[in-house]
C-alpha cells in the first residue's frame, strides 16, 4: 500500500477545502466584524435611551449586557452557518440546546451566580452604594455584574462576593433609607432621681444637630447593673457608617456634658467597661 501517496492526496483534498472554504471565512469574517459594529452602536442607542429614563445604574448595566448579547449570538450563528453550509439555523439551535444541557451540568455554579445577578439586578433593593451586611461581610456596594458583586469592606478591603450567596441568604441593608435609628447605653448611680437624669438626657440628645428630632428621642430606664442604672438612649439619624459615628460621637459628648452640669454622677466602672463594649471603634469611613 502506497501510504505516501495516500497521505499526499488527503493533505491536497484538505487544501482543495480550505480553498474552497476562503470565500466563505471570508464573508463569516465580514460578518463578524459587522456584529460587532452593530453591537457597539446599538450600545450608544440603548444607553442613550435608557438616559432618559429613571433606572438603576445595576439594572443599565443589565440591559447593556443583554443588547449586546443578543447581537452576538445572532451575528455568530449567521457566521456559522455562512462558514459550514450544511448548518442550519434550526439544527445549529438544536445543538445550543444539547450542549446548553452539558454545559449547565458542567458549570452549574457559574450559571447559578448569572442567574442570581440577573434577579439582583432586576429587583429595587439594594442599589450601587448601599451599605450591606451579608454572611459578616459589611460594606459599601461598589459594582454588580451579573456573576458577582463587589463590595468595598469599611475598612477599605474589596470583598469580591458570588452572587448567589447575596440571592440566598438575608442580605441587611444600612442605606435603604436615608436615616436609621442609633442608640447607646448611658449608667447613673444608684442614688441619682431617674425621672431627672431622663430628662437630662433626652434634652441633652434633642440639643444634638445630626439628630432628626421630629422622629422621635427615646430614653428608656433598661436595667439595674452592678454599680449604675442603665438607660438605653435611641435616636434617627443619617443612616451612613459616618452619619452613626458622627452623631454617636456627638450624642455621648451632650449626654456627659449635660450629666455633668447637673450633677449627676457616671460610676467609673460604668465608663471603664461598658462604654466600651457600647461604642466598638471600626476603621474610618468617608460616607
Amino acid at each position: 500500500m502506497n501510504y505516501i501517496g495516500t497521505l499526499r492526496n488527503e493533505v491536497q483534498e484538505m487544501a482543495r477545502g480550505a480553498v474552497a472554504l476562503l470565500p466563505n471565512l471570508a464573508i463569516a469574517l465580514t460578518v463578524v466584524l459587522i456584529t460587532w459594529f452593530v453591537a457597539k452602536f446599538a450600545l450608544r442607542i440603548a444607553d442613550l435611551i435608557i438616559g432618559r429614563t429613571k433606572l438603576r445604574p445595576s439594572l443599565r448595566n443589565l440591559v447593556d449586557t443583554m443588547v449586546k448579547l443578543a447581537i452576538w449570538l445572532f451575528g455568530l450563528m449567521i457566521a456559522l452557518t455562512i462558514l459550514m453550509p450544511g448548518l442550519t439555523p434550526a439544527s445549529l439551535v438544536a445543538g445550543l440546546g444539547i450542549g446548553a444541557v452539558a454545559i449547565g451540568f458542567a458549570f452549574q455554579d457559574i450559571f447559578e451566580n448569572f442567574l442570581a445577578g440577573v434577579l439582583i439586578m432586576v429587583r429595587e433593593k439594594m442599589r450601587i452604594g448601599d451599605v450591606i451586611e451579608c454572611e459578616g461581610i459589611k460594606g459599601k456596594v461598589e459594582y454588580i455584574t451579573l456573576r458577582e458583586t463587589h463590595v468595598r469592606k469599611l475598612s477599605g478591603e474589596l470583598t469580591i462576593v458570588p452572587n448567589s450567596i447575596l440571592f440566598k441568604n438575608p442580605v441587611e441593608i444600612f442605606t435603604d433609607d436615608v436615616k436609621r435609628r442609633h442608640e447607646i447605653v448611658a449608667g447613673v448611680s444608684y442614688d441619682t432621681d431617674l425621672d431627672e437624669a431622663a430628662a437630662v438626657i433626652r434634652k441633652a440628645v434633642e440639643g444634638v444637630d445630626q439628630v432628626d428630632t421630629q422622629m422621635g428621642v427615646d430614653v428608656f430606664a433598661m436595667e439595674f447593673n452592678s454599680s449604675s442604672v442603665d438607660f438605653n438612649v435611641r435616636w434617627w439619624a443619617g443612616s451612613t457608617p459616618r452619619n452613626m459615628h458622627e452623631s454617636r460621637d456627638a450624642v455621648v459628648r451632650a449626654i456627659k456634658r449635660a450629666l455633668d452640669d447637673a450633677g449627676i454622677e457616671i460610676p467609673f466602672p460604668y465608663v471603664t467597661h461598658t462604654f466600651k463594649e457600647a461604642l466598638p471603634i471600626e476603621s474610618p469611613v468617608t460616607d
